[in-house]
């Protein structure tokens, strides 16, 4: 499988993408690299995917193609900041379905061995107790994940070649903690440690790529600034870019600094278009997970934004909240930028997406006494290509969200990742054929897309409102709103 980069790594939650089937995969390319996050299959011992018999089995446990999709497993969600019980010397902590489970490097090996994905994330030693972290909290964090992950890259004497591992990069919010890890890598090893790893010279030498996880480093600069929020210095946030970005960069460049460029470069966790095209611009960034993008499809936001940007006329929102009542009857499809198969005379792309562009199936169902001579069908010509029906709408959208259709979430999931996958598109185009161009075009979509992301605040206010309209003391609001001459059911916000 061949992924060109800038790319993205689409996020699971217990190795399903949310809201999409099996079906839905083959709908869309978007979805080439697909990350587990395998500490939600840890309630039981042995994990169930381990058990699956035959090669591939963690592709065939999940229903993902083996020459279309990219597995990766990590231990933990790279998304998810809560605070845990510290790690121990042999153990990392996961959570599960179940609480909190003991995750130790050995058992890792063995998962890993025996689901056999494309890529491994290698453990580390990453606390998420409450920050901000001491020195030598900072120095047993880089000590474990030398450890663990020289534990992982050991041989395999039944594999043809050795195991893609991906090392997430330690060392906190400390710049020379992060050079130390980074160093601790390319040196060259000795004695038993050679040993435990030979062929190899060094750990490096064993790595595919390296990791960056955002959000803890987001949270130790957040507590960091709480301490000390009296300060005030040149450094303080910008509360217009995405949290924190700005001191992320040089930590992110303090462990790449005397890194092979050559090699795999992976963020997870960012917040916005915007910092993704900051952390390519200076960090050289390679992948990024689409979780942003996942997210706003589950508060109702269709993505609506292109790069570079064909046409500049005046400041927009990165989508659409089809919660507001503003869509009800909208019926354009859900994106400015792009548009359906089957439109005409609109000089912007093709969003191929199976809301923008639904591919009518190649046979019909029939059920009972219904047969192709009752219904008075006629048999489809094989070689007559593929058949197109009209895009869906924004009022159809609207209507889906506030009736709790599940089928909302999903033509929004796919939607999003292609917007998102057309947005990578451009920038590997702008980088290729006109990298003179770049930092334009770069500060073109800076200026023209409301990096505030205000339309994810109204959908989430929106969701709300509307999860509230069902459910528990649903009768009693709706009868409240009604007596204040309200029309429909919707409901105000309750006070936090």
């Amino acid at each position: 499988i061949h992924i060109q980069t800038p790319n993205l790594l689409t996020a699971t939650s217990r190795g399903v993408v949310p809201h999409l089937s099996r079906d839905h995969h083959k709908l869309t390319n978007a979805i080439r690299w697909v990350n587990v996050p395998f500490e939600t299959f840890l309630e039981h011992t042995p994990p169930v995917p381990t058990l699956q018999p035959g090669p591939n089995p963690l592709h065939t446990f999940l229903g993902f193609s083996l020459g279309q999709h990219v597995l990766s497993m990590s231990a933990r969600d790279p998304y998810d900041g809560r605070e845990m019980p510290p790690n121990g010397n042999s153990h990392v902590s996961t959570y599960g379905l179940r609480g909190v489970r003991k995750l130790s490097p050995p058992d890792w090996r063995s998962y890993v061995l025996a689901c056999q994905p494309d890529v491994v994330f290698a453990l580390s030693d990453t606390p998420f107790t409450d920050p901000p972290y001491s020195q030598k909290r900072l120095t047993k964090s880089i000590e474990r994940s030398s450890a663990w992950l020289s534990n992982l890259l050991r041989p395999v004497p039944e594999r043809d070649s050795p195991l893609n591992v991906l090392v997430h990069m330690s060392g906190g919010t400390s710049v020379p903690a992060r050079k130390a890890f980074a160093e601790s890598l390319t040196e060259r090893l000795f004695g038993p440690d050679l040993e435990a790893i030979k062929p190899l010279q060094t750990l490096d030498e064993g790595v595919a790529g390296y990791t960056f996880d955002l959000v803890p480093l987001r949270q130790s600069l957040e507590a960091q600034e709480k301490k000390n929020a009296h300060a005030s210095s040149p450094t303080d946030l910008n509360p217009v870019i995405p949290s924190h970005t700005e001191q992320i960069i040089p930590l992110l460049k303090s462990s790449l600094e005397h890194l092979p460029e050559t090699k795999l470069r992976l963020v997870n966790s960012t917040e916005s278009p915007h910092e993704i095209l900051r952390l390519i611009s200076t960090v050289g960034v390679d992948l990024f997970d689409a979780h942003w993008a996942q997210r706003a499809a589950d508060i109702g936001v269709a993505l609506d934004f292109e790069f570079p940007v064909l046409e500049a006329n005046g400041t927009r929102d990165i989508g659409h909240n089809l919660y507001d009542a503003r869509y009800a009857l909208d019926f354009n499809p859900f994106s400015s930028s792009f548009r359906g198969a089957l439109s005409k005379g609109v000089d912007v792309p093709i969003c191929p997406c199976a809301a923008c562009s639904p591919i009518a199936p190649p046979t019909r169902l029939y059920h009972g006494v219904d047969t192709p001579d009752v219904a008075g069908d006629t048999a489809k010509d094989p070689s007559a290509g593929v058949e197109y029906h009209p895009a869906f709408t924004r009022a159809y959208l609207h209507h889906l969200l506030h009736t709790h259709e599940m089928s909302a979430h999903s033509l929004l999931v796919m939607h999003n990742l292609e917007v998102l996958s057309s947005f990578f598109a451009g920038i590997r185009s702008v980088l290729e054929s006109a990298p003179d161009k770049w930092q334009e075009e770069v500060k073109r979509f800076l200026e023209i897309y409301d990096e505030s992301m205000s339309v994810f605040d109204a959908a989430k206010v929106s969701w709300k409102e509307v999860e509230m309209a069902r459910g528990k003391g649903r009768m009693a609001r709706e009868k409240t709103k009604q007596e204040e001459t309200t029309l429909g059911t919707a409901v105000e916000l309750e006070q936090e």
